[in-house]
């Protein structure tokens, strides 16, 4: 490659996405990160109404909700983003680990996707056995303060990379010589 007025080559991928096929990797993007994003506000709602509502079998009708509800739906929009992210990644000008913003992104999709099946789907069932055990009117012990966190930490970092992604911050991860 020879380089015109002093400036470096430019690097680019093997193939790139057309027009028309970047466009629609990027709305399955959008989309499946908006479907994301309702999916944790839908378990933060679930989360909230198991904690603060009146009734037990409410209360327990909403544990049990989230316990059937809550892994697969957010890590299906989760493996989405992330395979249609590495689609845009591979097929355009920003690659996976040319800008920070991208390589963020990737981490952040990778990290959320993995908590979801690491830390959340365990406790599932025994979410679901404490909401039938609500419902019955029976006594559980289950401490669930813990399920505040999940979609605390997902809300705040989906939101966090929707505004990386808007405002692509921070450059390049290597500046050309």
């Amino acid at each position: 490659m020879s380089t015109v007025s002093g400036t470096a080559p430019r690097t680019t991928p093997a193939w790139r996405l057309g027009r028309v096929g970047r466009k629609a990797a990027l709305l399955v993007h959008v989309v499946s990160g908006g479907v994301w994003i309702g999916v944790d506000v839908i378990v933060a709602v679930l989360v909230l109404t198991g904690r603060f509502a009146d009734s037990p079998s409410t209360r327990g009708l909403a544990y049990r909700a989230l316990a059937s509800f809550v892994v697969w739906p957010m890590l299906t929009a989760g493996l989405v983003c992330l395979a249609s992210g590495l689609l845009l990644g591979l097929g355009s000008k920003y690659g996976l680990v040319r800008y920070w913003w991208v390589l963020v992104k990737l981490v952040l999709n990778v990290l959320l996707c993995t908590l979801v099946l690491v830390a959340l789907r365990p406790g599932m069932e025994e979410v679901a056995a404490y909401g039938v055990a609500l419902e019955s009117g029976g006594t559980a012990d289950l401490d669930v303060a813990n399920l505040y966190f999940p979609p605390l930490v997902s809300l705040c970092t989906l939101a966090f990379a929707s505004w990386l992604g808007v405002f692509k911050p921070w450059g390049r991860v290597r500046e050309r010589a």
